[in-house]
């Protein structure tokens, strides 16, 4: 009875820890998308170490009544059950670490063959057992044997739990500081769970894997899966204060289509919006003719075909579009703005009634030099912060989420006890010394609430040290909504900050000036000079590290127009070829050198995507052909060859020659370029 007390107390506690999960997620990964899927393999799991702790209960039970003759094959049927279960337990327990570690490659891939491999080999031994006792015997008396086979069992599993903790370490210190406690947590259960096991071998009729199980189970339950909640309890509040800007904020899975979604207002909340779904996409086109201004509805379902918004992010950080929805019976024209999270794999989905500043925007003119349209505001909100400081306005506790290292080798610790005391210590070694007191003055706990009492949120600009250079960065403060907790966001504006200053630099120099070409605004033939000199010398100076081509294109009937429509019209097609130029080589400096003569020198991200961006060049020169309008341009490329080339003129004149083999092919009605 003493026995069977332990699995039947173990059992009553992992059904009240995982009641909850079980309720919330099941035990289907099928019904569920790829974000639930761990906690669905965790519930499995849990579901197969009850199933051992009630069979290890109901084998106690029994057992202490072995010498009924009547009871013992009940006992043998149960004690093959033990050991299936057990073995179901490292199954599904591997499964659990594949899945949450997230890693797949090969090394999962063996962990999970491996597995399976060790529960069909244990499966077939014990329904041989029957006939050759190689696990287990039960001698005259009834009274359990373990045989060499059981303890070869055993010393397999607690080898592939060291295999899966050593495994689980190696993945922990390499993740971040948040990452790194959990999965040490399950490591953790791992070593617990093999620990166990060898207990099991010494000890046999003594329920050590029993409790081996609940004490794992115990340490993802509080180091895991209540982390993991505390977690997403805080972002789901900075996310509902964000929201307050926007009428509603969606949350989406990039794969799937599962959304979560933030609404504060009341108004789009009577808009019978769901708070969260299965497929973001197909349930906003369905709909839009409930809720869409009715001229708006075909506009409306362009944008949310899957891969059209996912076209429409490529290159950007965000787009906006607009139209109306039908609040009350009245249209209101809202906002949309779609950004790409900065892991990739999902999107944020903005909505905002702009109506009041549509009507703003037209009653009031005198002020429209001073107003930015809220579609640059609503990109502006759209960019990420660099780190967010969760701040407990009473206790000043705080937990700070660090999005992009802007800090170089700094530390930053990811949660403390008084903030404003650690901002007193840390502020001096790492802001400019000009800038030290007002930042310190800034961020003391009284000036917050002063400047918040009445404001929605506050900021401050200053200079970070960072590897001994001073950055621009940019702090901005607001309040919850519940007034118990300061949002803090750091942003890294240096860039920002330099651009602005070159900008006014050339629109201050007349050098500059002198350098564009007047018709069409790109460089011109001097600029190009200058800059073939400057990489000239680059590449005399043997600095062959260098990456760059040359793009030389050529437009087409120009003479023919200027005959035909007069030079206004030939004007105009050679800005026309400028602009497409410009739209496609958005990252690289364009040059006119000659009356139809371009030449574009690719760098940067244009470089990488050199092949790309030419065929998307010569893909629209097609269709312009194809379809009678438009710029026809003959262009070629080639690149910078350090083992080769000793002058800008050897690049220039591969490209051109190129250019002119497609100026040929373009007047044979050749359709492939």
């Amino acid at each position: 009875m003493i026995y069977a007390m332990v699995p039947a107390s173990l059992l009553i506690i992992g059904l009240i820890l995982n009641h909850e999960s079980i309720k919330k997620f099941g035990f289907r990964e099928k019904k569920q998308g790829e974000s639930k899927r761990v906690a669905v393999r965790f519930n499995v799991f849990a579901l197969t170490a009850d199933c051992y702790l009630t069979v290890d209960m109901f084998w106690g039970l029994l057992y202490e009544h072995n010498d009924v003759p009547v009871l013992f094959p009940f006992i043998y049927v149960l004690t093959v059950f033990y050991f299936m279960f057990m073995l179901l337990t490292m199954l599904t327990w591997t499964r659990y670490i594949v899945a949450y570690l997230d890693r797949g490659g090969w090394k999962s891939e063996v962990m999970l063959h491996g597995v399976w491999g060790m529960f069909l080999i244990g499966v077939m031994c014990l329904l041989l057992n029957q006939f050759y006792h190689f696990m287990f015997s039960y001698n005259e008396a009834n009274e359990y044997v373990g045989e060499t086979g059981r303890n070869l069992s055993f010393l397999l599993q607690i080898a592939f739990y060291v295999v899966l903790s050593g495994y689980t370490l190696f993945v922990a210190h390499k993740s971040s500081a948040r990452n790194k406690l959990r999965f040490r947590a399950v490591a953790a259960t791992s070593v617990v769970l093999g620990a166990s096991l060898v207990l099991q071998i010494c000890f046999a009729l003594l329920p050590s894997y029993a409790i081996g199980l609940m004490v794992g189970i115990c340490i993802v339950h509080s180091y895991v899966i209540l982390g993991e909640k505390k977690e997403k309890e805080i972002h789901d509040h900075i996310a509902s204060v964000m929201a307050e800007d926007y009428e509603a904020i969606f949350y989406i899975d990039k794969e799937t289509g599962e959304y979560i979604s933030f609404a504060e207002s009341k108004k789009y909340m009577n808009l019978n919006a769901d708070a969260s779904g299965r497929d973001f996409f197909r349930e906003a086109v369905d709909s839009i003719e409930k809720c869409v201004y009715p001229e708006d509805w075909e506009y409306a379902k362009a944008f949310y075909d899957k891969e059209s918004m996912l076209k429409n992010l490529e290159g950007r950080r965000s787009f906006s579009f607009k139209y109306r929805i039908m609040v009350e019976g009245e249209p209101r024209y809202f906002l949309f703005t779609v950004m790409s999270e900065k892991d990739g794999k999902y999107l944020i989905f903005y909505e905002k009634d702009i109506e009041d500043e549509l009507v703003a925007e037209t009653t009031q003119k005198e002020n429209q030099r001073r107003t930015v349209t809220f579609g640059r505001i609503a990109e502006s909100l759209a960019s990420n912060y660099d780190v967010i400081y969760y701040v407990d306005v009473e206790a000043a506790s705080y937990i700070s989420f660090e999005v992009n290292n802007i800090y170089g080798q700094l530390q930053i610790s990811a949660s403390g006890d008084d903030f404003f005391e650690d901002i007193r210590k840390n502020v001096p070694q790492i802001i400019h010394k000009q800038d030290v007191d007002r930042v310190i003055d800034f961020l003391s706990k009284d000036n917050l609430l002063s400047m918040l009492e009445n404001h929605n949120g506050r900021s401050i600009d200053y200079r970070l040290i960072v590897s001994g250079k001073p950055r621009f960065t940019r702090l901005s403060v607001r309040k919850t909504s519940d007034r118990t907790h300061f949002i803090i966001g750091v942003e890294d504006i240096d860039a920002e900050v330099k651009r602005e200053k070159q900008q006014l630099k050339v629109l201050k120099s007349e050098k500059e000036l002198a350098r564009r070409d007047e018709l069409t605004g790109v460089k011109n033939k001097t600029a190009y000079k200058e800059l073939v000199e400057s990489v000239q010398g680059n590449m005399d100076n043997g600095m062959d590290y260098l990456t760059f081509a040359l793009v030389v294109c050529d437009a087409n009937n120009l003479k023919q127009i200027n005959d035909t429509y007069g030079h206004a019209a030939g004007d105009e097609y050679i800005k026309s070829t400028a602009r497409l130029l410009c739209d496609v080589y958005a990252h690289s400096p364009i040059f006119r050198v000659g009356g139809d003569e371009f030449i574009v020198f690719l760098r940067g991200t244009d470089y990488t995507s050199r092949q790309d961006l030419l065929d998307k060049l010569r893909e629209q020169v097609l269709n312009n052909k194809k379809a009678g309008a438009g710029v026809i341009l003959a262009s070629g490329m080639s690149e910078y060859r350090p083992d080769s080339d000793t002058s800008v003129t050897d690049i220039f004149e591969r490209a051109d020659k190129e250019m002119y083999e497609n100026k040929q092919k373009l007047k044979s009605h050749t359709t492939t370029l």
